[in-house]
């Protein structure tokens, strides 16, 4: 199928793909991350050796796969880090990677899907440039009237939309945001610094269509940091990604380059229900369904979640929610609503499919709450009062 599905991580087959070949990792990381694909470079090695690396060079066309950041808890976590650093906006939209050769314009997904034909602005936009061949690394968002963000659902719908593009476009125009350039004039930055990647940027796209920075000499400057990740808030838009200055492109890897800054917000939800777990999970319950109070002492589902559980998390929640079931489809564990869990998230998004018309986006457990009662947990009605955006 061309995915890993023994529960192992890319990483690691790509590990065993270079010792299985006698080739450098490095190389094989490098050459799976310009084709895209680990099928295809586990194919040529395995059939020609070492020298088969040689083939996978960045190509205009071609997409590659994006670079990624890890978190960081807060600016000054981050700058302390990285010293001498750009701050840029985190933009809540769809990443895009945008290649360029003549009067042929291709956009790809983080996911190195095809949705050129979906994004007619976006190809008008690079059309526009004074480039003949390049790529660009961005996102595409959605502006209102005032010229805040839309929704993440409303700009993610639009990019998913394959019917009507031009009603599509009129209802819910998007616009492209360039942050940084990987390949420029059909010359290949990937290993430059990210200072002089950025100054190709700036030679090749104007300013209203890169992402907002400032720049920060280090850990003495963190007032311009805290205040660009202010300013950057109360636009609307979720946050900040520090980025060294001196780093390479590391195409498909979360860099230890870039740090996401994003504000954590926490509720106390009740446990409605679990699934049982697969593969690792097996014979554990895993999947959590959550549930906010409401006025009429019940509760109101807003999502599951099977993120941050360690395994002496997992064996403790098994026990226990067995021990409060109430119904078990051999899928399923439905319990009596006695368990409370902190739950971190990154925001609300509206949801036709739970009661409360909004579910959590990214959300993971963060400890079982044992101290409080379920009464004690949050309600619904506090959602929209903390996170207006999501509506109801």
């Amino acid at each position: 199928t061309g995915e890993v599905r023994q529960g192992a991580l890319d990483a690691v087959a790509v590990e065993g793909l270079a010792q299985a070949t006698r080739a450098d990792p490095a190389d094989v990381r490098r050459a799976v991350m310009l084709a895209g694909s680990l099928r295809t470079v586990a194919g040529a090695l395995l059939g020609e050796g070492p020298a088969a690396l040689e083939r996978f060079r960045l190509t205009v066309g071609r997409p590659v796969l994006p670079m990624l950041a890890h978190s960081a808890s807060s600016v000054a976590e981050a700058v302390g880090k990285l010293g001498a650093c750009a701050v840029e906006e985190k933009l809540d939209g769809i990443r895009i990677q945008v290649h360029r050769d003549g009067d042929r314009v291709r956009i790809h997904t983080r996911t190195l899907d095809d949705i050129s034909g979906r994004l007619p602005e976006v190809t008008a936009a690079a059309l526009a440039l004074p480039g003949e061949r390049f790529i660009l690394d961005g996102e595409v968002i959605s502006f209102d009237a005032a010229g805040r963000p839309r929704s993440f659902q409303e700009t993610a719908g639009r990019v998913g939309s394959r019917s009507d593009v031009t009603r599509a476009a009129e209802e819910v125009p998007v616009s492209p945001v360039f942050f940084d350039a990987l390949a420029v004039d059909g010359r290949d930055l990937l290993d430059l610094p990210f200072a002089e990647r950025h100054a190709e940027l700036a030679r090749l796209v104007p300013e209203p269509m890169r992402v907002r920075r400032t720049l920060v000499a280090g850990p003495d400057d963190l007032a311009e940091a805290e205040r660009f990740l202010a300013d950057t808030l109360a636009r609307g838009h979720e946050g900040v990604v520090v980025k060294a200055l001196d780093a390479p492109y590391s195409a498909g890897r979360r860099g230890a380059s870039w740090l996401k800054v994003k504000p954590v917000h926490t509720l106390d939800l009740v446990v409605l229900a679990a699934e049982w777990g697969h593969g690792r999970r097996t014979g554990r319950l895993s999947n959590l369904h959550l549930g906010a109070r409401t006025p009429d002492g019940g509760f109101a589902m807003l999502g599951k979640t099977f993120k941050g559980m360690t395994d002496a998390m997992l064996a403790w929640q098994t026990e226990r929610l067995q021990e409060l079931a109430v119904e078990d489809d051999g899928r399923v564990v439905r319990v009596r609503p006695e368990l409370v869990v902190e739950i971190a998230y990154d925001g609300l998004q509206r949801s036709t499919r739970y009661p409360a018309g909004v579910t959590l986006r990214f959300a993971r457990v963060v400890r079982y709450r044992e101290d409080k009662r379920p009464e004690e947990a949050d309600t619904v009605q506090a959602l929209p009062a903390a996170h207006p955006e999501a509506g109801t």
